[in-house]
């Protein structure tokens, strides 16, 4: 049997279907039942032009990529880990599919292939969003720190400026419907593809911190 390249998809992928899953998970499942065990606020910026973009955000849980839905309120493809797609067995398949279906291809976490920005060029052909998560995995220490600069070359390979969003409130879950926590969803301003490499990471962590209230931790070494 022939190995499914996770990590190329094309234009046509991304479609109307792929839009209405989206929409099923989002409206019909995931808002009616985890609204019982949490209150969502969303802070959108209502001002981004009608273009494509590459909306960033810190990663605190794994209900982030609807999070990412919800304060959007766009069509989003999402960079998956590529250890999502190697789970054997016929839940592993399970995964796998649903993952493709809400708009995820795999991403090497350790190195940016070919296939990946390929995936990404043709997410914008298909004037679709692209959702990335800089840090790379679920950070739950409140801090914003560690980010991965492959967002960055990918904002520039695509000519897409890049939109901080910062989510907090869900570092723990909460299955009590009677304490429902606030679930911060909060948009901030684009940052241009434009600048140097260093400035959008700096002026991303600084957004992020600030939209989170996190704290901003200076890296020694950016990864």
């Amino acid at each position: 049997m022939e190995k499914i390249n996770h990590a190329r998809k094309y234009a046509k992928d991304f479609n109307i279907l792929t839009r209405l899953y989206q929409y099923y998970a989002l409206y019909i499942l995931y808002i009616p039942i985890f609204s019982l065990f949490y209150k969502f606020k969303c802070i959108r910026n209502k001002n981004l032009e009608n273009k494509p973009y590459i909306f960033a955000a810190n990663h605190i849980s794994y209900c982030d990529p609807f999070l990412m839905n919800m304060v959007t309120v766009r069509p989003l493809a999402y960079m998956a880990k590529k250890e999502l797609y190697e789970v054997k067995g016929n839940f592993g398949k399970w995964v796998a599919t649903n993952i493709s279906r809400l708009g995820g291809f795999s991403v090497n976490r350790e190195k940016l292939e070919v296939s990946t920005i390929k995936t990404c060029v043709d997410v914008f052909k298909a004037n679709f969003n692209l959702c990335i998560f800089p840090q790379g995995g679920i950070r739950k220490n409140k801090k914003i720190e560690e980010v991965n600069k492959g967002f960055v070359v990918i904002a520039k390979m695509v000519k897409a400026d890049i939109v901080p969003v910062g989510l907090s409130g869900l570092e723990t879950y909460n299955w009590n419907i009677f304490k429902r926590p606030v679930v911060n969803l909060k948009m901030g301003t684009p940052i241009s593809y434009e600048l140097p490499h260093d400035e959008i990471i700096k002026q991303w962590k600084q957004q992020v911190a600030q939209l989170t209230d996190y704290e901003l931790v200076e890296d020694t070494e950016q990864q």
